[in-house]
């Protein structure tokens, strides 16, 4: 297989433009929300970001190549990778503002800074949890059936991926139905440009000229910040000050779950490359993920990195190893010359949005692609947690526009006066990723009539929960958030649910026999 084939720029327009969004969400959230300075931001955490992407991303061309050499095929994808967006919003506003807040109420002259070090911190214990969890992954990858893997991404895709820019392509209609219209005919319909121009070449080219002609583009006012060579430098003296410091034991209801979610969201997406055809070897996969985020926390990252959900959508364009080439030596390119401002300031998300949400339609579909019809009950029960997640964010972000974020009690009650189960959302949003695999894979255990399989996925549901590791959640000033604390209801109906299965056996005969 060649390094390089002409469908890789495809990939790597698609895969930069989710890489770009995520830093571009960085230097907003840093800049606006923990005012962090610019020096900070472009000196230490767009370089830091950048070892990390630049470390994954070679890596998985480099094992797609080998995958490609020891079974002799030359369609092999790489594994998509770039920062976790969950654990970026989770590190912002769950460890980093509270640190910073603190800092100030303490009086300290440098709140920025520990807020800085309390994301190394963060950053850090994600990479451990990853690393670690990639020596256990694959035993879990065997135990669980493909639906439940499968549909759990698919729920992510449609809403967090597929909805939400389907939502900004009617906003803007010009460019994203004009745009979405390119991919449609190449991907989908399988055709090519004459004199084989990238089909997402042309889509990002004509979304940016339309994006000027209608005033999407320019974004906001000419960028300050000077463009220069921004070095990477080792932060390991401020990542083990955090170490040290005993208000790192705060932030482990923070670190934890978000690095298990890490472990299980990449996992899915190591099946989701299977099922499409490429079948990597879990353990050095996981554990070149956990490398990277470790990578970024040493060189002054906050921000874990992931395998990202995507691979069919990239290998469906005929990308290969090239795209995750491009893609590391772009971003990295990127951070350390201080130019994101800029490509920010020209080029909208609306130009390349299409790709994006093309890459969801594809995650969505194999789900029912690449399962059992008999599962098809099963991949829906694991849509269902990733849709009420998306609904519960997206009520978040309307009490938030309309009056603030009164986040409180009085709250649920408001909801339900419009018999909107609120409550319901928030505790199926803590933790969704474990609860719509259990449903899932408990509902294939049913439907293969296995019920004590089916009683014991119910029983590992109720550890979680009573380990507070989903459902379980608290409020915050402007957001709930996981609370590692024992949801002792749900921990009982899932123990209830799975002595129903276990007593299947007895209490129920099969329907197409009768009594």
């Amino acid at each position: 297989m060649k390094w390089f084939v002409r469908a890789d720029i495809d990939g790597f327009f698609g895969l930069a433009l989710d890489n770009l969004v995520q830093l571009l969400v960085i230097v907003g959230l840093c800049g606006h929300v923990l005012g962090f300075s610019d020096d900070l931001i472009y000196r230490h955490i767009l370089p830091g970001a950048a070892v990390s992407l630049l470390v994954g991303n070679v890596y998985y061309a480099y094992q797609a190549k080998q995958l490609a050499a020891r079974t002799g095929r030359d369609d092999i994808c790489a594994l998509p990778y770039g920062i976790n967006t969950v654990s970026l919003f989770a590190h912002v506003f769950l460890v980093m503002l509270p640190a910073k807040r603190l800092a100030e109420a303490a009086g300290l002259a440098s709140p920025e800074t520990v807020a800085w070090q309390a994301g190394l911190l963060a950053c850090f214990g994600s990479g451990m949890i990853e690393l670690c969890g990639s020596f256990v992954a694959e035993r879990l990858r065997k135990l669980t059936p493909r639906a439940a893997l499968l549909s759990t991404l698919s729920g992510i895709a449609l809403t967090f991926i597929s909805l939400g820019f389907l939502f900004r392509t009617y906003a803007h209609p010009v460019v994203g139905l004009v745009t979405l219209g390119v991919i449609l005919l190449v991907y989908f319909g399988k055709l090519r440009f004459r004199g084989n121009i990238p089909g997402g070449l042309v889509a990002v080219v004509l979304g940016g000229v339309l994006a000027w002609l209608t005033g999407l583009a320019p974004v906001g006012v000419f960028p300050s910040n000077e463009l220069a060579l921004y070095v990477p430098i080792l932060a390991a003296g401020d990542l083990f000050t955090a170490l040290a410091s005993d208000s790192g034991l705060a932030y482990l209801s923070v670190i934890i779950p978000m690095g298990l979610f890490n472990v299980i969201g990449s996992l899915q997406n190591i099946e989701s490359a299977e099922a499409a055809g490429d079948s990597f070897p879990t353990q050095p996969s996981l554990a070149a993920n956990g490398i990277g985020t470790l990578a970024a926390c040493l060189f002054g990252s906050c921000f874990p990195t992931t395998i990202y959900i995507g691979h069919p959508g990239w290998k469906a364009m005929g990308a290969r190893a090239g795209y995750s080439i491009l893609n590391g030596v772009f971003m990295t390119v990127v951070c350390v010359t201080g130019c994101l401002s800029y490509i920010a300031w020209a080029v909208p998300v609306d130009a390349g949005m299409a790709i994006v949400l093309w890459i969801g339609i594809v995650i969505a579909a194999q789900a029912f692609q690449e399962t059992p019809r008999s599962h098809a009950p099963a991949v829906v029960m694991g849509l269902l947690p990733g849709i009420a997640a998306w609904g519960a964010f997206m009520a978040k972000s309307g009490v938030r526009a309309v009056d603030g974020g009164a986040f409180t009690d009085a709250l649920v009650g408001r909801f339900q006066q419009a018999d909107i189960w609120i409550n319901g959302a928030f505790a199926l949003e803590q933790g969704f990723i474990f609860t719509a695999m259990i449903l899932s894979a408990l509902t294939v255990a049913v439907i293969e009539r296995q019920f004590v399989k089916a009683a014991l996925w119910s029983g590992a549901a109720s550890a979680l929960a009573a380990g507070g590791l989903i459902h379980s959640y608290r409020w915050t000033a402007s957001d709930t958030a996981l609370s590692l604390t024992p949801a002792w209801e749900w921990a009982l109906a899932y123990a209830l649910m799975g002595l129903v299965f276990l007593s299947a056996k007895w209490l129920c005969v099969d329907a197409a026999k009768g009594s």
